[in-house]
Protein backbone atom coordinates (compact mmCIF):
# COMPACT_ATOMS: atom_id res chain seq x y z
CA UNK A 1 0.00 0.00 0.00
CA UNK A 2 0.91 3.83 -0.65
CA UNK A 3 1.08 5.39 2.93
CA UNK A 4 1.41 9.56 3.12
CA UNK A 5 2.48 10.60 7.06
CA UNK A 6 1.08 13.94 7.76
CA UNK A 7 3.17 14.99 10.35
CA UNK A 8 7.00 13.20 10.45
CA UNK A 9 7.44 13.69 14.45
CA UNK A 10 7.95 10.67 16.88
CA UNK A 11 4.42 9.30 16.26
CA UNK A 12 4.16 9.45 12.51
CA UNK A 13 7.86 8.57 11.87
CA UNK A 14 7.57 5.37 13.79
CA UNK A 15 5.09 3.67 12.27
CA UNK A 16 5.73 5.42 8.85
CA UNK A 17 9.12 3.46 9.18
CA UNK A 18 7.52 0.60 10.41
CA UNK A 19 5.78 0.64 7.36
CA UNK A 20 8.61 0.99 5.10
CA UNK A 21 10.76 -1.81 6.85
CA UNK A 22 7.88 -3.73 5.61
CA UNK A 23 8.30 -2.76 1.91
CA UNK A 24 5.46 0.38 1.52
CA UNK A 25 6.23 3.30 -0.12
CA UNK A 26 5.81 6.18 1.86
CA UNK A 27 6.15 9.15 2.02
CA UNK A 28 7.18 11.78 4.78
CA UNK A 29 5.52 15.60 5.15
CA UNK A 30 7.64 17.60 7.98
CA UNK A 31 9.08 20.92 8.16
CA UNK A 32 12.43 22.87 9.47
CA UNK A 33 15.61 21.04 10.22
CA UNK A 34 13.68 18.05 10.23
CA UNK A 35 12.34 18.40 7.04
CA UNK A 36 16.51 18.45 5.91
CA UNK A 37 17.53 15.87 7.52
CA UNK A 38 15.18 13.83 6.33
CA UNK A 39 16.08 14.33 2.79
CA UNK A 40 19.42 14.78 3.54
CA UNK A 41 20.48 11.70 5.76
CA UNK A 42 17.70 9.76 6.30
CA UNK A 43 15.26 8.62 8.66
CA UNK A 44 16.68 6.82 12.28
CA UNK A 45 14.05 5.32 14.62
CA UNK A 46 15.28 3.52 17.83
CA UNK A 47 12.81 1.44 19.76
CA UNK A 48 13.54 -1.64 22.54
CA UNK A 49 12.57 -4.02 19.58
CA UNK A 50 13.08 -1.96 15.62
CA UNK A 51 15.42 -0.27 14.53
CA UNK A 52 15.23 1.84 11.71
CA UNK A 53 18.13 4.63 10.05
CA UNK A 54 17.30 4.52 6.12
CA UNK A 55 16.45 7.14 3.48
CA UNK A 56 13.29 8.19 3.06
CA UNK A 57 11.10 10.16 1.06
CA UNK A 58 10.50 13.38 2.70
CA UNK A 59 9.07 16.97 1.39
CA UNK A 60 7.03 19.85 2.68
CA UNK A 61 3.44 20.12 2.35
CA UNK A 62 3.63 22.86 -0.63
CA UNK A 63 5.92 20.46 -2.49
CA UNK A 64 3.27 17.97 -1.56
CA UNK A 65 0.44 20.02 -2.97
CA UNK A 66 2.65 20.69 -6.08
CA UNK A 67 3.73 17.31 -7.24
CA UNK A 68 1.30 14.76 -5.44
CA UNK A 69 -2.35 13.97 -5.66
CA UNK A 70 -4.29 12.99 -3.47
CA UNK A 71 -5.39 9.62 -4.88
CA UNK A 72 -1.91 8.67 -5.53
CA UNK A 73 -1.84 7.34 -1.77
CA UNK A 74 -3.84 4.34 -0.87
CA UNK A 75 -4.11 5.90 2.98
CA UNK A 76 -3.35 9.49 4.13
CA UNK A 77 -2.28 9.13 7.83
CA UNK A 78 -2.89 12.34 10.27
CA UNK A 79 -0.31 12.40 12.75
CA UNK A 80 -0.19 16.51 13.65
CA UNK A 81 -1.08 17.60 16.51
CA UNK A 82 -4.39 18.05 17.70
CA UNK A 83 -4.20 21.86 17.64
CA UNK A 84 -3.15 21.94 13.47
CA UNK A 85 -5.83 19.51 12.70
CA UNK A 86 -8.52 22.62 11.25
CA UNK A 87 -5.90 24.21 9.83
CA UNK A 88 -4.25 21.63 8.46
CA UNK A 89 -7.74 20.16 6.30
CA UNK A 90 -8.50 24.08 5.40
CA UNK A 91 -5.15 24.26 3.61
CA UNK A 92 -5.52 21.24 1.92
CA UNK A 93 -9.10 20.95 1.31
CA UNK A 94 -8.48 21.72 -2.55
CA UNK A 95 -6.13 19.22 -2.86
CA UNK A 96 -8.43 16.16 -1.27
CA UNK A 97 -11.61 16.97 -2.50
CA UNK A 98 -9.64 15.67 -6.09
CA UNK A 99 -9.85 12.32 -4.74
CA UNK A 100 -11.83 9.99 -2.36
CA UNK A 101 -8.60 8.75 -0.67
CA UNK A 102 -9.13 7.89 3.18
CA UNK A 103 -7.48 10.10 6.34
CA UNK A 104 -6.90 8.20 9.17
CA UNK A 105 -6.18 9.88 12.25
CA UNK A 106 -3.40 8.69 14.99
CA UNK A 107 -3.96 12.04 17.00
CA UNK A 108 -4.92 12.82 20.74
CA UNK A 109 -8.04 14.13 21.86
CA UNK A 110 -12.04 13.22 20.10
CA UNK A 111 -12.76 16.24 17.95
CA UNK A 112 -10.49 15.26 14.98
CA UNK A 113 -12.29 13.19 13.89
CA UNK A 114 -15.06 15.81 13.50
CA UNK A 115 -12.57 18.34 11.41
CA UNK A 116 -11.39 16.15 9.12
CA UNK A 117 -15.44 14.54 8.62
CA UNK A 118 -16.89 18.25 8.41
CA UNK A 119 -13.97 18.82 5.24
CA UNK A 120 -14.26 15.48 3.42
CA UNK A 121 -17.22 13.15 4.87
CA UNK A 122 -17.36 10.98 7.32
CA UNK A 123 -16.97 7.97 4.48
CA UNK A 124 -13.60 9.00 4.01
CA UNK A 125 -13.11 9.90 8.24
CA UNK A 126 -10.97 6.64 9.91
CA UNK A 127 -11.17 7.48 13.60
CA UNK A 128 -7.12 5.84 15.28
CA UNK A 129 -5.26 6.18 17.72
CA UNK A 130 -2.07 5.04 19.16
CA UNK A 131 -2.08 2.88 22.19
CA UNK A 132 1.08 2.45 24.41
CA UNK A 133 3.51 4.50 22.56
CA UNK A 134 5.45 7.53 23.94
CA UNK A 135 7.70 9.05 20.29
CA UNK A 136 9.96 11.98 20.49
CA UNK A 137 11.97 13.49 18.14
CA UNK A 138 15.22 13.66 19.72
CA UNK A 139 17.20 15.68 17.11
CA UNK A 140 16.45 16.57 13.43
CA UNK A 141 15.82 12.95 11.80
CA UNK A 142 16.52 11.13 14.60
CA UNK A 143 13.14 9.53 17.10
CA UNK A 144 13.12 7.61 19.77
CA UNK A 145 9.97 5.42 20.59
CA UNK A 146 9.04 3.01 23.44
CA UNK A 147 6.08 1.15 24.69
CA UNK A 148 3.40 -1.89 22.38
CA UNK A 149 2.53 0.82 19.87
CA UNK A 150 -0.86 -0.51 19.33
CA UNK A 151 -3.29 0.58 16.80
CA UNK A 152 -6.84 0.67 17.08
CA UNK A 153 -8.77 2.02 14.24
CA UNK A 154 -12.24 2.49 12.67
CA UNK A 155 -14.86 4.05 10.59
CA UNK A 156 -16.56 7.22 11.93
CA UNK A 157 -20.17 6.64 12.67
CA UNK A 158 -21.07 5.67 9.44
CA UNK A 159 -19.71 1.57 9.31
CA UNK A 160 -23.36 -0.02 8.77
CA UNK A 161 -23.89 2.15 5.76
CA UNK A 162 -20.72 1.70 4.13
CA UNK A 163 -19.86 -1.85 4.10
CA UNK A 164 -16.62 -1.16 1.80
CA UNK A 165 -15.20 0.60 3.63
CA UNK A 166 -15.10 -1.88 6.81
CA UNK A 167 -14.04 -4.26 4.24
CA UNK A 168 -11.13 -1.32 2.96
CA UNK A 169 -10.51 -0.99 6.77
CA UNK A 170 -9.55 -5.06 7.36
CA UNK A 171 -6.81 -4.20 4.73
CA UNK A 172 -5.44 -1.73 6.17
CA UNK A 173 -5.47 -3.58 9.28
CA UNK A 174 -4.12 -5.93 7.63
CA UNK A 175 -1.61 -4.62 6.20
CA UNK A 176 -0.33 -2.68 9.48
CA UNK A 177 -0.52 -6.15 11.55
CA UNK A 178 1.70 -7.60 8.71
CA UNK A 179 4.50 -4.22 9.38
CA UNK A 180 4.20 -5.36 13.35
CA UNK A 181 2.01 -2.69 14.12
CA UNK A 182 -0.60 -4.41 16.66
CA UNK A 183 -3.53 -3.17 15.18
CA UNK A 184 -7.40 -3.88 15.96
CA UNK A 185 -11.07 -2.57 14.26
CA UNK A 186 -13.50 -0.95 16.80
CA UNK A 187 -16.87 -0.78 15.95
CA UNK A 188 -17.86 1.98 18.69
CA UNK A 189 -14.15 4.03 18.10
CA UNK A 190 -15.62 7.18 19.30
CA UNK A 191 -16.00 5.11 22.65
CA UNK A 192 -12.47 4.23 22.25
CA UNK A 193 -10.97 7.52 21.33
CA UNK A 194 -13.08 8.97 24.55
CA UNK A 195 -11.18 5.96 26.68
CA UNK A 196 -7.83 7.44 25.30
CA UNK A 197 -8.90 10.51 26.54
CA UNK A 198 -9.47 9.26 30.32
CA UNK A 199 -5.92 8.12 30.32
CA UNK A 200 -4.15 11.77 28.59
CA UNK A 201 -6.33 14.11 30.70
CA UNK A 202 -5.43 11.96 33.86
CA UNK A 203 -1.74 11.97 33.66
CA UNK A 204 -0.99 14.71 30.54
CA UNK A 205 -1.42 18.06 32.32
CA UNK A 206 -0.80 16.91 35.60
CA UNK A 207 2.63 15.50 34.32
CA UNK A 208 3.55 19.22 32.43
CA UNK A 209 2.13 20.96 35.70
CA UNK A 210 4.60 19.02 38.16
CA UNK A 211 7.32 17.48 35.95
CA UNK A 212 6.68 13.94 37.36
CA UNK A 213 6.52 10.88 35.11
CA UNK A 214 3.87 8.46 35.36
CA UNK A 215 5.17 5.83 37.08
CA UNK A 216 5.88 8.92 39.84
CA UNK A 217 1.89 9.98 39.60
CA UNK A 218 0.64 7.12 40.27
CA UNK A 219 2.64 6.28 42.90
CA UNK A 220 2.02 8.95 44.95
CA UNK A 221 -1.23 8.53 47.32
CA UNK A 222 -2.11 11.84 46.73
CA UNK A 223 -1.50 12.52 43.03
CA UNK A 224 -2.65 8.91 42.51
CA UNK A 225 -5.76 10.22 43.59
CA UNK A 226 -6.02 13.36 41.58
CA UNK A 227 -5.06 11.24 38.47
CA UNK A 228 -8.18 9.11 39.08
CA UNK A 229 -10.54 12.16 39.55
CA UNK A 230 -9.36 13.79 36.49
CA UNK A 231 -10.58 10.71 34.97
CA UNK A 232 -13.63 10.57 36.42
CA UNK A 233 -14.43 14.36 35.09
CA UNK A 234 -13.93 12.81 32.12
CA UNK A 235 -16.23 10.31 32.37
CA UNK A 236 -18.64 12.97 32.48
CA UNK A 237 -17.69 15.08 29.51
CA UNK A 238 -18.23 12.22 27.44
CA UNK A 239 -21.64 12.11 27.46
CA UNK A 240 -22.22 15.57 25.96
CA UNK A 241 -20.93 13.38 22.70
CA UNK A 242 -23.68 10.57 23.53
CA UNK A 243 -20.67 8.32 25.10
CA UNK A 244 -21.29 6.42 28.04
CA UNK A 245 -18.29 5.59 30.09
CA UNK A 246 -18.79 3.52 32.92
CA UNK A 247 -16.75 3.21 36.51
CA UNK A 248 -15.62 0.13 35.29
CA UNK A 249 -13.96 1.70 31.78
CA UNK A 250 -12.40 4.38 34.19
CA UNK A 251 -11.08 1.67 36.69
CA UNK A 252 -9.80 -0.44 33.90
CA UNK A 253 -8.00 2.68 32.11
CA UNK A 254 -6.58 3.30 35.72
CA UNK A 255 -5.13 0.18 36.11
CA UNK A 256 -3.62 0.91 32.96
CA UNK A 257 -1.93 3.89 33.65
CA UNK A 258 -0.64 2.78 37.10
CA UNK A 259 1.00 -0.48 34.91
CA UNK A 260 2.81 2.35 32.81
CA UNK A 261 6.97 2.15 32.78
CA UNK A 262 7.93 5.75 34.35
CA UNK A 263 7.35 7.33 30.76
CA UNK A 264 7.41 11.42 29.88
CA UNK A 265 3.80 12.11 28.79
CA UNK A 266 3.90 14.18 25.33
CA UNK A 267 2.78 17.56 26.56
CA UNK A 268 5.92 17.15 29.46
CA UNK A 269 8.51 16.44 26.56
CA UNK A 270 6.24 18.87 24.67
CA UNK A 271 6.59 21.47 27.76
CA UNK A 272 10.44 21.14 28.31
CA UNK A 273 11.13 21.46 24.22
CA UNK A 274 8.79 24.58 24.55
CA UNK A 275 6.68 23.65 21.98
CA UNK A 276 3.01 24.09 22.09
CA UNK A 277 0.71 21.80 24.39
CA UNK A 278 -2.30 20.13 23.31
CA UNK A 279 -4.01 21.90 26.55
CA UNK A 280 -7.17 22.75 24.57
CA UNK A 281 -7.45 18.74 23.04
CA UNK A 282 -6.97 17.37 26.39
CA UNK A 283 -8.38 18.69 29.13
CA UNK A 284 -9.93 21.89 27.47
CA UNK A 285 -12.45 19.77 25.80
CA UNK A 286 -13.31 18.35 29.64
CA UNK A 287 -13.62 21.43 30.58
CA UNK A 288 -15.84 22.67 27.32
CA UNK A 289 -17.96 19.67 27.21
CA UNK A 290 -18.96 19.69 31.23
CA UNK A 291 -19.72 23.52 30.46
CA UNK A 292 -22.41 22.36 27.49
CA UNK A 293 -23.76 19.99 30.49
CA UNK A 294 -23.97 23.01 32.75
CA UNK A 295 -21.44 20.97 35.12
CA UNK A 296 -17.52 21.77 36.39
CA UNK A 297 -14.83 20.03 35.32
CA UNK A 298 -13.16 21.54 38.40
CA UNK A 299 -9.92 19.61 38.87
CA UNK A 300 -9.38 19.66 34.92
CA UNK A 301 -9.40 23.39 34.89
CA UNK A 302 -7.55 23.92 37.75
CA UNK A 303 -4.84 21.95 36.28
CA UNK A 304 -5.30 23.88 33.07
CA UNK A 305 -5.20 27.15 34.92
CA UNK A 306 -2.15 26.49 36.73
CA UNK A 307 -0.06 24.87 33.96
CA UNK A 308 -1.56 28.41 31.70
CA UNK A 309 0.11 30.47 34.39
CA UNK A 310 3.34 28.72 34.72
CA UNK A 311 4.37 29.04 31.11
CA UNK A 312 2.94 32.56 31.32
CA UNK A 313 5.40 33.59 33.94
CA UNK A 314 8.37 31.49 32.51
CA UNK A 315 7.62 33.49 29.62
Amino acid sequence: MRFLILGAGGIGGYYGARLQAAGHPVLFIARGDHLKALQQHGLSVTHPEFKFDEKVNAIDQQGLIGDYRADDFDLLILTVKAGATEQLMQSLQGWLSLACTPVLSLQNGVDNEISIAAHIGSERTIGGLAVRIGGHIISPGVIEATGVAQVVMGAWKCALDHPKQQEDLKIVADCFNRAAIPTTLSDTIQKALWRKLLINNGVNPLSALTGLDTRTLTSHPVLTRTVYQLMEEVAVAATADGVDLERSDIDEMYQLICQFDAIKTSMLVDREKGRPLELDAISGVVVERCGRLGKEASISALIQALLLNQLKVAG
